[in-house]
C-alpha cells in the first residue's frame, strides 16, 4: 500500500510542477500539496 501511495504522490507532484510551468499557479500548488498529503513519507493523511 505504501508503494502505491508513493507512486500516486509522485504523479501528483509532477503534474503540479508541469502546471506551474504552464502558468496555472493555483492548480499547480494544489496538486503539489495534495501529493505531499497523500505520500507515505513525511506527513500523510493515511497514517494511523
Amino acid at each position: 500500500m505504501a508503494f502505491l501511495l508513493w507512486i500516486i504522490a509522485v504523479i501528483l507532484v509532477i503534474a503540479g510542477i508541469v502546471q506551474l510551468f504552464k502558468g496555472a499557479w493555483l492548480w499547480g500548488i494544489v496538486l503539489i500539496i495534495v501529493g505531499f498529503a497523500v505520500g507515505p513519507g513525511g506527513y500523510s493523511i493515511f497514517h494511523k
